[in-house]
């Protein structure tokens, strides 16, 4: 399985095994440093972390059902929010076919781990396997926090302009992240004919836990509260905010993997595998309590450079890699002071010069204006 990489549009049946076509090193020559422990990801341990997420989530929902103060539903949402980001992130390895060697047993649990999120698994396999591990920062391909151009920007409607600004702002990761990618790239997907079927089936079964959600909470909340207001407060108490605090923290988890003022995003015809998962990507030490739900997805540059690493193994592979390119792999320590200056920076991008902006690069010179 060393030195070969599957081409990532095409299905699991009908992929064919090509060599990397690359000047300098590979990405092949990087997984060639990986050892084979890396890839061991046994059926027990997959087990443990998802009991463990599973009674989590289970137990923050039933907290949230029972209490109404305020100083207690803040730090409770914000857990929920994470938890639900740390069971995601076991669907998101499941997706990958990584969390166990069994496909059916994946599958079951990546179906199970989406729910909360109601993320729709083969809809997410497609886009995030096929499409962003496949072409991750390359112009046009990427579709994950694609950058726009100044060109593009100056082009957009005052309305598409100010959308743009609160999505690219310290604000905006989760209206990004709810809009652009969950709704759009996940709830409408039809896939194509091959896979319609099967997120046709999935999108069923996201449907039917979320109306199934809806009602009980609704009826909860009824007996509880009385009347409409009381049933609308459970439901919004219990899902629907920290539904939306989750959409944050996947956002601008995704955010800082693939976007700073030193992350070149590329042209089809410059991009190659190896410049796409080591060069745009992103190792971030994050606090001990953080990595706790985030399951050291924001050991990035690992990940992406073989998705078939499961997470727990992903410091070991990062060392491995960060010793064998030592000069190519990025690091960083990550907090949210470090988000805030990253979203004031990359406003916007020239694929042309390799470089991040902020708005005033849109503006129109004095040529553009003769021009026209």
């Amino acid at each position: 399985r060393r030195g070969y990489l599957v081409d990532p549009m095409a299905s699991p049946e009908e992929s064919p095994v090509v060599e990397a076509v690359e000047s300098g090193p590979t990405l092949s020559d990087v997984i060639e440093l990986l050892p084979e422990r890396v890839y061991d990801n046994p059926t027990s341990l997959g087990m443990i972390y998802f009991a463990r997420d599973l009674v989590l989530y289970l137990g923050l929902v039933a907290l949230l059902v029972v209490v109404d103060s305020p100083f207690l539903l803040v730090p409770l949402w914000i857990l929920t929010a994470f938890t639900t980001a740390a069971i995601f992130i076991l669907g998101h390895d499941a997706a990958h076919e990584t969390l166990f060697k069994s496909k059916r047993l994946n599958y079951l649990v990546g179906v199970v781990s989406m729910l909360p999120s109601l993320h729709i698994y083969e809809a997410w396999v497609f886009g995030h396997n096929r499409v962003h591990h496949g072409h991750t920062v390359r112009e046009g391909m990427d579709y994950v926090w694609h950058p726009t151009t100044p060109e593009q920007y100056r082009a957009m409607t005052s309305l598409q302009r100010a959308v743009h600004r609160l999505k690219w702002s310290w604000l905006g990761a989760g209206v990004y992240y709810g809009w652009d990618i969950w709704w759009k790239n996940m709830m409408h997907f039809q896939g194509t004919a091959k896979i319609a079927a099967n997120v046709k089936r999935d999108r069923r079964i996201v449907l039917i836990y979320g109306s199934l959600l809806t009602v009980v909470l609704l009826g909860a909340g009824a007996a509880t509260y009385g009347g409409i207001g009381g049933a609308l407060w459970m439901w919004t108490k219990v899902f629907a905010v920290p539904f939306v605090l989750w959409n944050y923290v996947i956002g601008l988890a995704v955010y800082v993997h693939h976007v700073a003022p030193d992350i070149h995003w590329l042209s089809r015809r410059e991009w190659t595998r190896f410049k796409g998962q080591m060069e745009g990507t992103t190792i971030l030490h994050v606090p001990a309590w953080m990595n706790f739900f985030m399951h050291n997805i924001m050991m990035h540059v690992a990940h992406h450079v073989d998705m078939r690493i499961p997470f727990y193994r992903l410091p070991e592979a990062c060392e491995v890699i960060r010793k064998g390119y030592a000069d190519v792999v990025r690091e960083r320590d990550f907090d949210l002071s470090d988000y805030v200056r990253i979203t004031r920076t990359c406003k916007l991008y020239d694929f042309n010069t390799h470089s991040w902006s902020g708005y005033e690069a849109a503006k129109e010179s004095p040529a553009l204006v003769a021009q026209a």
